[in-house]
């Protein structure tokens, strides 16, 4: 009886505990809007204040879609070199950078965290730029919204670009985090988890450079501006939660012509997932980026687009 007791008083604390913890909000944080650079801009979609900067005149659209924990930040070494010819647009996906995030009630009817609003957004960003298609080019989790929306959206999609693409990692989680999200408990808990994983900025970027010799406190301090948003922590936490397992099967449906760049030194997405997706991928071809990491539009920027320019023009030609 007394094991009894023990046993049932442990359990008790185990699921009592965490909501003892206490989550205040953050202190210090702002409305991103304040946050904006002069060159920002913002585009109300599905009541989503969405922060985006554009670029050029030209013909096709281009939507860069960057990774986790990016921002339109990412793209600032390609951006101007890729607007001489195109219209270029950089935004800000839910839950990064300076595009508002809605939590709690905000949420019931669109959840613009989960993969199917990041495809939606997506597609109705074309449509409220004026075109018709985009090309659309995706680093890491950027990737999987841009091989989604071409799956979703064949007509909007004139190309894809996937750099470093976390396709078949999408669902590699961790023990902990699945006890995390399965449990109201872990749900209750989830913005510390991530204040804590985001609060080491330097240590995400080490990890996805390979020269981290080339990471100077801008570089620094341009992936650490949007923890100054209000709602970071919850938002990025609601995105977690968001994620579902993703049917790979449907790969190989995708009709647009691809090019799957990887850099050869990617800690975070091995370069056989690139690999893989430049065989399932019905037009793709691959390019590999010698001394480059995760992030080659960052890291070695006049490769990364002496190997994409031809392609989109190509694509150009074409439509």
């Amino acid at each position: 009886m007394k094991s009894l007791i023990i046993v049932i008083s442990l359990l008790a604390m185990l699921l009592i505990a965490p909501f003892l913890i206490p989550v205040p909000d953050l202190a210090d944080t702002v409305n991103p809007r304040t946050l904006a650079d002069n060159d920002s801009m913002f585009a109300e979609i599905n009541n989503i204040d969405i922060h985006y900067k554009i670029s050029g005149e030209g013909y096709p659209l281009i939507i860069l879609l960057h990774g986790f924990g990016a921002s339109t930040f990412s793209w600032r070494e390609v951006m101007e070199p890729l607007s001489e010819e195109f219209t270029v647009v950089a935004f800000d996906r839910p839950g990064f950078g300076l595009t508002y995030r809605p939590i709690g009630e905000e949420l019931k009817g669109f959840n613009p965290y989960s993969l199917e609003g990041q495809v939606e957004l997506t597609a109705l960003l074309i449509q409220y730029f004026g075109f018709e298609k985009a090309i659309l080019i995706g680093n890491s989790a950027g990737g999987l919204t841009a091989l989604e929306t071409a799956l979703k959206y064949p007509d909007k999609v004139l190309g894809l670009v996937l750099v470093d693409a976390a396709i078949y990692t999408a669902n590699a989680d961790s023990f902990l985090f699945k006890i995390l999200a399965s449990t109201s408990q872990g749900r209750y808990i989830g913005p510390l988890v991530t204040r804590a994983f985001l609060g080491k900025s330097r240590d995400l970027l080490n990890l996805a450079w390979y020269d981290t010799s080339k990471l100077t406190p801008d570089i620094l301090e341009g992936y650490e501006k949007p923890l100054k948003a209000d709602n970071w922590d919850r938002a990025l936490w609601e995105l977690t939660l968001a994620r579902k397992p993703y049917d790979y099967s449907r790969i190989p449906m995708i009709s647009v012509p691809s090019l799957v760049i990887t850099g050869d030194n990617d800690k975070i997405v091995p370069v056989e997932d690139s690999v893989r997706l430049a065989k399932e991928l019905p037009l793709a071809q691959l390019s590999i980026i010698p001394y480059t990491g995760h992030l080659p539009h960052e890291e070695s920027p006049g490769k990364f687009l002496e190997i994409v320019m031809p392609f989109l023009r190509s694509l150009a030609t074409m439509d």
